[in-house]
Order: structure tokens, then C-alpha cells, then sequence
């Protein structure tokens, strides 16, 4: 699919909706070029430090999250009603049992600006570089926010990547 340079504001809108439903499909890539991707569905987008930024969660326990630490880097991709299937697949599978790509047939680019992938059939994508990391504190949490969503373990990292790319189809 071809996709152009577009603000980082491109379709927000669309983008929020979707990321509540279905979510989307962050991927990350090793320095090796091993890569994993997977869904989510707690974000935000706007501007810090006079940046774009995508503010990502991800637990420790899911297998992106070393992918994450050790780029520094990772990639956002709207999928789009085609993709359902692989948002299914790759939110309720681990790929330390499975390579999501090849399983799900996804093509996939080294990214633009960032040594990580990107989803070649999403007609969205954005491309993060990690400028700073935080782990949620579950002692400012609002009780019942973590006990809904966490029930005392797991506690999201939030990656807050400058958005060096977003690139999208002309459908898009």
C-alpha cells in the first residue's frame, strides 16, 4: 500500500475510534530484526516537550515490551476493516508461541524513520522514537481503575514516542 507524509493530526479522530475498537496494531522490531506485534487499546496522542507524541501502554508481561526496551522504537498501525481478523489474532496470542506475520501472512517494511516495522496492508501508520518511559505507580492509581484493570499486578510502562513519521493512503 502506498502511504504519504501526513501530520501527525491526519484522521485523529478516526484514529481514537479505532483504537477503542478494534484496536490497534503496535509492532516494535530488535536490533537483531527479530519483530512482534501487538494490539492496543489504551493510548493518547498529542503534544509534549513541543512534540508530537504517542503515549503507548504496554505490561511488562506482554513480549513487545522487550522488543521496546531494547529498539527504543516502535510503530503504530491503523488497521482497517480488512484486518479485524489479524487485531483477533494478535490481541489473544503471544508471539513467543507464534510469529503473527507469517501465521497471518503480513507483509511488513522496515519503517521510514525509525528501525522498526511497519504493517504494509494498514493505511495508517505512525513512527515513534522512545524519548522518555515511565511505570505506572499503583499507589496514585484511582482504586477503582486498578481494581478493573489491574487487580494488583501487571502495571502498564508508558512509552512516550515523539511521532518522527506518520505516513497515510490516500483512503485514509
Amino acid at each position: 500500500m502506498i502511504r504519504n507524509s501526513v501530520p501527525y493530526d491526519h484522521q485523529l479522530t478516526k484514529t481514537l475510534s479505532l483504537l477503542q475498537n478494534p484496536g490497534l496494531l503496535l509492532a516494535s522490531s530488535k536490533p537483531s530484526g527479530q519483530s512482534n506485534v501487538m494490539v492496543i487499546g489504551w493510548a493518547t496522542i498529542g503534544i509534549i516537550w513541543s512534540k508530537p507524541i504517542f503515549v503507548a501502554m504496554v505490561r511488562p508481561s506482554r513480549y513487545t515490551y522487550e522488543f521496546i526496551d531494547d529498539s527504543k522504537t516502535f510503530t503504530v498501525n491503523v488497521p482497517d476493516e480488512t484486518q479485524r481478523k489479524w487485531v483477533g489474532v494478535c490481541g489473544s496470542n503471544s508471539g513467543r508461541d507464534m510469529d503473527k506475520f507469517a501465521e497471518l501472512k503480513i507483509a511488513i517494511t522496515p519503517g521510514h524513520t525509525v528501525n522498526s516495522v511497519t504493517l504494509d496492508a494498514c493505511p495508517m501508520v505512525y513512527e515513534c522514537k522512545v524519548l522518555h518511559y515511565n511505570d505506572l505507580i499503583p499507589a496514585n492509581l484511582d482504586g477503582e481503575v486498578e481494581a478493573s484493570s489491574y487487580g494488583g499486578s501487571d502495571y502498564h510502562r508508558l512509552y512516550f514516542g515523539e511521532i518522527l513519521g506518520a505516513f497515510a493512503s490516500e483512503s485514509y
